[in-house]
C-alpha cells in the first residue's frame, strides 16, 4: 500500500529564539558562566572585528563630498547655461578648455534625447522644470555641505 503524505504540517516553534543553535553553544562556554575553578573558557572569537584606517575613512568622506558638490553644480548651471554662458565665455579656463564650456550646453540645450523627443524637449525648456533641477542642485549642494562640518566635527 502506498504512504500518502501527512496532511498537517508539523508545529513549529512560536519565536526563532526558542530553538537551539550555535549561539547556545558560544554562550555557554562564555566566561559569565564558567565557573571560576573550571577549565575551559570562552573561544576567542576566530574574526575579529576589523578597523578601518583613518585616512581610508577621509578620503572616502573626501570623494563623496567632492561628488555630491560636482553633481550640485551641474544640476543649479547646466539648465540655465544658455543664460550664463556670456559671462563664463571670458573666463581663462574656458579660453584654454572650449570643450569644457560646451559641456553644460550638451547636457541640457544641445542633448540629443531633449532634441528628438519633442515633448521632452518642451518640458525642459519650461522655466519651472530649470528651476525644478537647480534646486535639487542646490540640495546637493546642501547636503554636501552639511556632510562635511558633520563629519568633521566627530
Amino acid at each position: 500500500m502506498q504512504q500518502q503524505p501527512e496532511m498537517l504540517s508539523p508545529s513549529l516553534a512560536l519565536s526563532p529564539a526558542s530553538l537551539p543553535g550555535p549561539e547556545d553553544e558560544f554562550v555557554r562556554e562564555s566566561p559569565a558562566r564558567v565557573a571560576p575553578g573550571e577549565a575551559g573558557g570562552a573561544r576567542p572569537d576566530p574574526h575579529p572585528p576589523q578597523r578601518i584606517p583613518r585616512w581610508l575613512v577621509r578620503l572616502e568622506l573626501f570623494l563623496r563630498v567632492m561628488l555630491r558638490i560636482g553633481l550640485g553644480l551641474t544640476l543649479c548651471c547646466a539648465p540655465w547655461w544658455d543664460y550664463l554662458r556670456p559671462f563664463w565665455d571670458k573666463s581663462v579656463l574656458f579660453e584654454m578648455y572650449p570643450a569644457l564650456a560646451a559641456l553644460p550646453m550638451k547636457l541640457w540645450s544641445q542633448n540629443p534625447l531633449f532634441a528628438s523627443v519633442h515633448p521632452l524637449g518642451a518640458l525642459a525648456a519650461n522655466g519651472a522644470v530649470r528651476g525644478l533641477v537647480s534646486g535639487l542642485g542646490l540640495l546637493n549642494l546642501w547636503i554636501a555641505l552639511q556632510e562635511a562640518i558633520r563629519r568633521r566635527e566627530d
